[in-house]
């Protein structure tokens, strides 16, 4: 009885005993082709993200004037341009009251009202909100809207040595984090459309009357390309 109970508990830890043997193998395997601390590319470092950030404009007002000057109107009017081709949401209003300045900003909102309208906004796309004006702050229109904008995050961290030292990742010689921090900052401040970054925008119709021109050209056995006129002048001409 002894020796049948011994031979059934061998036989009941071999599975235990294998699955042990093939974790152990695989933790060596592991550890053979263990991954990079970081990423090598740059791009997955510090990588650029699109996100909704906020346009906006102020129209300062006071007491005693109502309506827009003419150096505000150019401001509503460039704002205005700037929706058409980059918002991605209507325009917020926000209008102060308090302070004896409703008259005011009711005269401005109205002057900014016509000038949206004339460039083509949509009156549903226009959204009036109020606000109560701080006894501190200066009395003014704040006109918003939404839009895409690209954003790395700051660079600065050094979460590594560059030196020599017991740390890992200078024996792995990998790239030190900040290497293209600045590079992908810069790109995301100077990109003009951030959809860019994710994909190609579409074709435009070909300018006809060009191509028209340079068919007619090539049809009569003409160099279609453009002609320039040689410049001869001489630095001697200068002061002539």
């Amino acid at each position: 009885m002894t020796q049948l109970h011994t031979a059934t508990t061998e036989h009941r830890s071999r599975p235990g005993r294998r699955l042990l043997a093939i974790a152990s193998l695989a933790a060596l395997l592991g550890g053979c082709y263990q991954q990079p601390i970081y990423p090598d590319d740059y791009r997955e470092r510090h990588p650029i993200t699109l996100k909704e950030g906020r346009h906006a404009v102020e129209v300062f007002i006071g007491p005693n004037r109502g309506g827009l000057n003419p150096s505000q109107r150019a401001d509503v009017l460039s704002f205005v341009q700037n929706w058409r081709r980059e918002a991605t949401s209507g325009l917020i209003i926000n209008v102060p009251r308090g302070r004896q300045i409703d008259r005011a900003a009711a005269d401005s909102l109205r002057d900014i009202k016509a000038i949206l309208v004339a460039s083509g906004v949509p009156r549903r796309a226009i959204y009036v909100r109020h606000y109560r004006l701080s006894s501190t702050s200066l009395a003014s229109i704040k006109i918003n809207y939404s839009k895409l904008v690209a954003h790395a995050e700051p660079c600065g961290l050094w979460p590594h040595d560059l030196g020599p030292t017991f740390d890992i990742t200078y024996n792995e010689n990998l790239p030190f984090w900040n290497l293209g921090c600045a590079s992908q900052n810069n790109l995301a401040a100077m990109v003009d459309n951030p959809a860019d970054l994710v994909q190609p925008r579409g074709e435009t119709p070909a300018y006809e009357a060009r191509r028209s021109v340079a068919i007619d050209k090539w049809v009569h056995g003409q160099n279609p390309s453009g002609t320039y006129s040689e410049n001869k002048a001489k630095i001697n001409d200068l002061g002539k």
